[in-house]
């Protein structure tokens, strides 16, 4: 009822709908939800679609992936993406980018791309460039809030010592294949001809009937089905004569595991001896398949150590060396790609394989069993190893203790074990950038800043600490107290500007931007342009740059093109410094407002306004223009003016503006 009277009412009426739509997520109903917003989305009227879609991407944004889950939004995307109002895709692309935030860049990809024309994915691809920072959710569901009151109820007794060196969470994980639909397999395999062409005499009939298994099984998700015939079929073709077809049923084999994932648990155990008994194939192409394959089998939980431990012991005691070798390879592999609850479990078991092992008369398996052992100490330290090790002699136990000690070291120097410090200062950034408003899900296009995640706000815990003590805590007063910032521009020449750019702009530029031929104007901006985007140090020279473009062409100047390269050039300033000065919006205010009012030059001029807002504050640029605005005579000033402010408020929203200025402006104009 609510998508269906409200969502195309007026912008309060909007607001509330998706204020309930987001307390119904807060309550756990984000299925019920997702499931109105299916229908929602189908509205022949676009005024109602872009709400929903808004509301899906606040509700992400909010509640984060593991609330709001991306499979179904996934769904509705392609539809979107053709939709005949550009309000609607520019609005399916900012919740596309939402979504790569919180699931990744990858994924998004290579489930959407190849639904999207060519046109939107080269608009998408240049979108993305713009994304980055970890998602983590700044808004908890109702049964989180409630745990954590009564955590909070609890008396701290034994549990400040932790809080002080609470670690932020880690970015969440989402995989892949949780996000797409299973595929049947079975039934297109019985209409290809497969089990007549597994049994033909030529190889390459047997090659062509197992590709086209292979094909289907490339699917990112198989539906599960009886493929203990398929299985037995491939297990025949990986002993087959021909090399060919070897390789092309062990690659079959591989994409069964990675698609149907446990569900091909059984068939796996019963193909391991035959693939491990293969390794002796000497041929790089027959041995890249194999490790692929047998690597696919474990990732993809197929397979687990415990579960083969006679397979493996077979295999290690196998008379061709180059089968123990990588039998011993693959274990240790296994081992890295494991966790430590199961490495715990498991090491009791291969640690007297590998002792074994490091007695072998090839120096490959010998080193593939310093492999393992060295794997199982980096997961679960020295202990379990110590008393085997003291079988060893000398110059074993050197080596191996050799090879424990880079491995440890090359993971303490990857830098993986966060401080507590720096884990807090995030948080304290994090709830600051948390007290901006909703955006809809479009403001998250035209190379605006990416939004960062914001953590939530807790009331204990090294966030609130950080917070307190930057904000005036046992420091010094002069770092605490707030540096002022001259705002008003002085007066400087347009010799003094080019003598100070001289070193960053070239004398013939100036000369030709002072030109009376637009065509020669045009070109200088072109070449200055280029030279802004080349300077490594913007910081040091940006006033300058802007000083030089307010004097030369000058707001004056009449050619539409170069209005329009002055802007960009402006805009690409403005959100590239580290800082960028208030004296310089002052400057550029009046002029930018009036391009604003001319059809021409009004895109770039909002976007540039923008960049101000997102350089200095919405609540400067507001003010300013306000006052430019009241008293302009051209009425195109106001009235462009305060639609392109209405649309920054959705942006921005009201909590960096102030409101007793906002209502004076909105009384002024008569609203």
């Amino acid at each position: 009822a609510i998508c269906a009277k409200c969502l195309t009412g007026r912008p309060k009426t909007v607001e509330k709908a998706q204020a309930a739509f987001l307390l119904w997520v807060e309550l756990e109903a984000s299925e019920v939800f997702l499931e109105s917003m299916e229908k929602a989305v189908k509205n022949k009227v676009a005024k109602a679609v872009v709400p929903a879609i808004d509301v899906m991407f606040q509700a992400l944004s909010e509640f984060g992936a593991k609330v709001v889950p991306p499979k179904k939004i996934l769904k509705m995307l392609p539809e979107l993406f053709d939709h005949p109002d550009q309000n609607v895709r520019a609005s399916s692309k900012g919740l596309t980018l939402e979504l790569c935030r919180w699931i990744g860049k990858e994924p998004v990809k290579s489930i959407l791309f190849e639904k999207m024309r060519d046109t939107m994915k080269k608009e998408l691809e240049a979108e993305l460039a713009n994304v980055s920072g970890i998602a983590k959710p700044t808004r908890k569901i109702r049964s989180e809030q409630e745990k954590e009151l009564e955590e909070e109820a609890v008396p701290e007794t034994t549990g400040a010592s932790t809080s002080e060196v609470a670690v932020p969470d880690a970015p969440m994980e989402i995989d892949e294949y949780d996000l797409v639909d299973p595929v049947d397999i079975l039934t297109p395999l019985e209409k290809s001809g497969f089990w007549d062409g597994v049994k033909a005499t030529k190889w390459s009939e047997r090659r062509d009937a197992v590709a086209e298994l292979t094909k289907l099984a490339s699917t990112k998700k198989i539906a599960p089905g009886d493929f203990n015939e398929v299985s037995r079929t491939l297990k025949k073709l990986v002993t087959d004569v021909n090399l060919a077809v070897a390789v092309e049923a062990t690659q079959a084999i591989g994409n069964l595991a990675k698609g149907l994932r446990t569900h091909f648990s059984g068939n796996s155990r019963n193909l391991l001896p035959v693939l491990l008994e293969k390794l002796k194939e000497k041929k790089p192409t027959m041995s890249e398949a194999l490790t692929q394959t047998l690597e696919a089998m474990h990732k993809s939980g197929c397979i687990a150590l415990l579960d083969v431990i006679e397979d493996v012991r077979v295999a290690v005691k196998n008379k061709v060396p180059l089968v123990r070798s990588l039998t011993l390879n693959w274990v240790a592999f296994c081992i890295e790609t494991s966790n430590k609850a199961t490495v715990l479990k498991l090491h009791k078991e291969y640690v007297p394989i590998c002792m074994e092992c490091l007695n072998d008369s090839t120096p490959d398996v010998r080193d593939s069993s310093f492999s393992v052992l060295t794997a199982i100490a980096k997961m679960v330290g020295m202990k379990p190893l110590e008393r085997s090790l003291e079988k060893l002699d000398d110059v074993r136990k050197k080596k191996l203790s050799d090879m424990i000690g880079s491995a440890t070291d090359t993971v303490l120097s990857s830098g993986t074990v966060p401080t507590s410090s720096s884990g807090a200062a995030t948080s304290a950034r994090e709830v600051t950038d948390s007290s901006t408003m909703r955006r809809s899900a479009a403001s998250m296009l035209s190379g605006k800043k990416p939004i960062h995640a914001a953590a939530p706000a807790k009331k204990s815990g090294p966030a609130k600490s950080t917070a307190k003590k930057t904000d005036g805590g046992p420091q010094s007063k002069a770092s605490a107290a707030p540096e002022i910032e001259d705002v008003e521009p002085s007066e400087m020449s347009l010799e003094e500007i080019e003598e100070r750019l001289n070193s960053v702009v070239k004398t013939e530029t100036i000369s030709q931007l002072k030109s009376t031929v637009w065509k020669e104007r045009l070109e200088a901006i072109g070449m200055l342009k280029q030279d802004v985007e080349n300077l490594t140090e913007l910081d040091k020279s940006a006033e300058l740059l802007v000083r030089l473009l307010c004097a030369v062409p000058g707001w004056n100047e009449k050619n539409v093109q170069v209005q329009q390269q002055v802007i960009e050039v402006i805009t690409y300033i403005a959100s590239t410094v580290k800082k960028f000065p208030k004296r310089c919006v002052v400057l550029c205010l009046l002029g930018i407002s009036e391009r604003v009012a001319d059809i021409k030059t009004r895109a770039p001029a909002m976007k540039c306004l923008t960049a101000f807002c997102e350089a200095v504050g919405p609540g400067f640029v507001f003010e300013r223009l306000y006052k430019i605005m009241k008293e302009h005579k051209n009425p195109k000033v106001l009235s462009e003016g305060i639609l392109w402010m209405v649309s920054a408020v959705e942006d921005f929203g009201t909590s960096n503006l102030k409101l007793k200025v906002w209502f004076a402006m909105v009384l002024s104009f008569g609203i």
